[in-house]
Order: C-alpha cells, then sequence, then structure tokens
C-alpha cells in the first residue's frame, strides 16, 4: 500500500490589466460577490509589510475534464493596485488519492491546455466589470502561469499522517514539481531541495520556477499561496515594462534621427514633442516599477519572509529589476543628450539673432 493524498491543485494566470487599480472602487464595483482585503495571518506575516493589501474574490465554478475525469473547479481572482489581477483556478483531487495517481493529476493540471482560456475568459470578464477602476485600462499580451500543488495531508500505509520530512523521504517530488518524467540527477534533485522550507513539522513549501509543491492542514488557501502570488504579480510588472522599454527605445532612436533629419526654422524646437514623450516614459515607467517593489516589504527572516524572498530568487526578480533600470538609464542619458543638443541648438540661434541686430543696427547707422 503506497501514500495517500488529500489535497488538489491550483492553476494561477496573472496578466496586467492598466496602469494602475484603485480598489476602493473595486470593492465597490464587485461587491455583489463579495469581495475582500486580506493579508497573510500566520504570526510570522509581521515581517512583511504591504502598504496597499489586494481585493480578493471569488468569480464562480467551473468543469473541468483532467485525464478523461470531470472535476468540479473553483475561479477566484486578486486585484493588486499596480495594474495586476491574478486570476487561480482550484480544482480539487480524488480524496484519498495514492501519490503516484497524484502526481499524474497534478501534472495533468499544469499540461492542461483548458485551463488557461477558462482563466482568461474570466480575466476580460472581470476586467469589464472593474473598467472604471483602472486607470489607463488596457489588457497587455504578457502573462504570468504558475501552478501550486496543494496538499493538506499525506497519510501512510498505517493511516497516520507523515511530517514534511518524512514525506521527502519516502517520495521523489521532483518530477512533479519540475515537471519532469525523466529520471533527474541527484544534484538536480539537491538544487530543488535548496528551495524548501518549512516552520512546524506538518507544513513544507517547495518552490520552482513554474511550480511549487505546498503542504499545509489548513483549509481553504494558505499564506504560502498569497505570498507566492504576490511576488508572480512584482515579477510581470517587472517583465511588463522590460518588454514595454524594449518596444520604445528603437522607436526613439528612430524619432531622433528623423528629427534631426528635418529642416527647422531658427527658433523651431525640433525635440520638444520627443523629449516630452521620453520624460513621460521614464517617469510612468520609474513611478510603477517603485510601487511595485514597496508594495511588499520584509522586515525580518522568519518564515514567509523567507518564502518570499526565495520566490524573487528563484524567478530573477534581481535580474529583471537590473534590465529595467539599465534601459531606464539610457532612455534617461538619451533625455540629457538630447535636451544639451536643443539648449545648444537654442543658444547657437541666440547667437545668430544677436549678430543680425548687431549687423541691422550697423547698416541704419549708415543710412543716417
Amino acid at each position: 500500500m503506497t501514500l495517500r493524498v488529500s489535497g488538489g491543485a491550483n492553476a494561477y494566470r496573472l496578466l496586467d490589466v492598466g496602469y494602475s487599480i484603485s480598489l476602493d472602487r473595486a470593492l465597490d464595483l464587485l461587491a455583489t460577490s463579495a469581495p475582500e482585503r486580506v493579508r497573510p495571518v500566520r504570526g510570522e506575516a509581521a515581517a512583511l509589510q504591504i502598504q496597499n493589501p489586494p481585493v480578493s474574490v471569488t468569480l464562480g465554478g467551473e468543469r473541468v475534464t483532467l485525464q478523461g475525469r470531470a472535476y468540479d473547479a473553483e475561479v477566484a481572482a486578486r486585484i493588486f493596485d499596480f495594474g495586476v489581477v491574478s486570476l487561480c483556478l482550484r480544482v480539487q483531487a480524488p480524496p484519498e488519492i495514492e501519490w503516484d495517481a497524484y502526481a499524474e493529476f497534478g501534472s495533468a493540471v499544469d499540461a492542461d491546455a483548458v485551463i488557461p482560456v477558462l482563466l482568461e475568459h474570466h480575466a476580460r470578464r472581470l476586467f469589464d466589470r472593474i473598467a472604471p477602476a483602472i486607470e489607463r485600462p488596457n489588457m497587455a499580451p504578457v502573462r504570468e502561469d504558475y501552478v501550486v500543488f496543494r496538499l493538506r495531508e499525506v497519510l501512510g500505509e498505517d493511516g497516520s499522517r507523515l511530517t514534511s520530512d518524512a514525506l521527502l523521504q519516502r517520495v521523489d517530488v521532483a518530477p512533479l514539481v519540475l515537471n519532469e518524467r525523466r529520471e533527474l540527477s541527484a544534484k538536480a534533485k539537491d538544487e530543488l531541495l535548496h528551495h524548501r522550507f518549512s516552520y512546524y513539522t506538518d507544513d513544507l513549501a517547495l518552490l520552482s520556477w513554474d511550480n511549487a509543491l505546498v503542504l499545509d492542514p489548513a483549509n481553504g488557501a494558505t499564506d504560502v499561496e498569497y505570498i507566492l502570488e504576490f511576488a508572480n504579480a512584482q515579477l510581470l510588472e517587472l517583465r511588463y515594462y522590460d518588454a514595454i522599454l524594449d518596444a520604445e527605445i528603437p522607436k526613439l532612436y528612430d524619432r531622433i534621427e528623423a528629427a534631426r533629419g528635418r529642416t527647422v526654422w531658427l527658433f523651431s524646437r525640433r525635440f520638444s514633442n520627443l523629449l516630452g514623450e521620453m520624460q513621460r516614459l521614464f517617469a510612468d515607467s520609474t513611478e510603477l516599477v517603485e510601487r511595485v517593489e514597496n508594495s511588499l516589504k520584509v522586515t525580518d527572516d522568519v518564515y514567509l519572509a523567507r518564502i518570499y524572498s526565495a520566490a524573487l530568487e528563484i524567478f530573477r526578480g534581481k535580474e529583471w529589476r537590473a534590465g529595467v533600470d539599465r534601459k531606464l538609464t539610457l532612455v534617461r542619458e538619451t533625455y540629457e543628450m538630447l535636451n544639451a543638443e536643443s539648449q545648444a541648438w537654442r543658444a547657437e540661434a541666440l547667437e545668430v539673432a544677436i549678430v543680425l541686430l548687431i549687423m541691422a543696427e550697423i547698416v541704419m547707422a549708415f543710412f543716417r
């Protein structure tokens, strides 16, 4: 007899829907769906400072088919003030399913092509409902997908509940979390276990780039899932603004060359519109990235804070932020260069004007 599992899987899809969202306004617009503002409830959550807690709302039920079997699922959403909505489809595995069967169930959720379509459908309906609360509403093409394999308990052959240490000793969780079918090397397994966290004997959080395994006896969504969702939302915004800057910088260079090639009048301001657009791009990007990073702060190195920091490390949050910073620096330096060039052009035009006035005075003196 093998291990038996009680749990399910949660599939996430995160989207950018605008520059920012008024959460108070969103609460009013979603009043019929009983939205709420929630924070992590564990004692060690005091190490996390969340300036503007996101709005959580249940959107309804769905029916999904996995491995030829139909399952009832629940769809929920979390709305972040920096312009991100996170959709989650929660589906429960059959009760007390054997571990190998659960691993196949989890892999089926991860690989299913219909779930993202369902979440996309709910995202568009939610977007329409909260559009008045969104500043500059627009559903960007960037998406972030993540799956959490959620366990409430794992029972041994004698019916006793296994600890997280016993679970990792009894089964190989790497194929499930890393979505691999072939046997992994010992080094690959060790690297996965490096991102393993436990606070009590019966909880576990095992993180990877695309998936996480969470063991927690509590019913409903856990604080660990909350933190992972928050980290994914921040990652999405960094990816989104990195893509915006990638698209805008070549356009700026083309417009600079076009502006330099135009014939201009003596006192015309050839770069004025371009400088204004560059200034807005820099200001908007800087403000949004700072708001994203300041939305959640870690004040101490405890359980949830360690999970959050590890998630940002795995998601390469620092590398994405460094890439955005480099591009913003390039925009700023280009702005300063164009502004200096514009100032030099105006100074030269002023000198020419002074010379013309002097020549006019000389000519007038001859006629007198």
